[in-house]
């Protein structure tokens, strides 16, 4: 059965991918099944702006854990919630990286997709 709340949380995806500008921040997630630092990865993904981008080595700084790129891209790569913690805004310091789980197909293609949206609708903001 589905509530108020996910139909909301429906429409602003949908409103997202329509190109609106949508602050999933508030939205609530349900991180429990993951080990602390998984939480710690994800908690901070939320925290990177629309139309923003940082790679796995600038996260696992942002965290205090230098050096563990490679396990933050583990943690981003398990995301339960693509979209709404937005780990599409997290690159690898040589190109785009994985989404999903996956570092090629299509999958990434959407990532690049949502990159090129986002960047598109800063640098219009810059424009104006």
């Amino acid at each position: 059965m589905r509530t108020e709340k996910d139909r909301t949380v429906f429409q602003a995806i949908l409103r997202y991918f329509g190109g609106d500008v949508i602050d999933f921040s508030d939205y609530e997630v349900n991180l429990s099944c993951l080990t602390d630092f998984q939480r710690m990865v994800l908690e901070e993904v939320r925290k990177i702006p629309y139309g923003e981008t940082v790679t796995y080595k600038e996260l696992a700084c942002r965290i205090g854990k230098e050096g563990a790129s490679r396990a933050v891209g583990s943690a981003v790569a398990i995301n339960p919630y693509p979209v709404i913690i937005p780990c599409h805004r997290v690159v690898s310091s040589s190109g785009i990286g994985g989404f999903c789980g996956e570092t090629c197909g299509k999958k990434v293609e959407l990532k690049r997709k949502m990159l090129e949206m986002e960047a598109s609708y800063k640098e219009k903001k810059q424009i104006e």
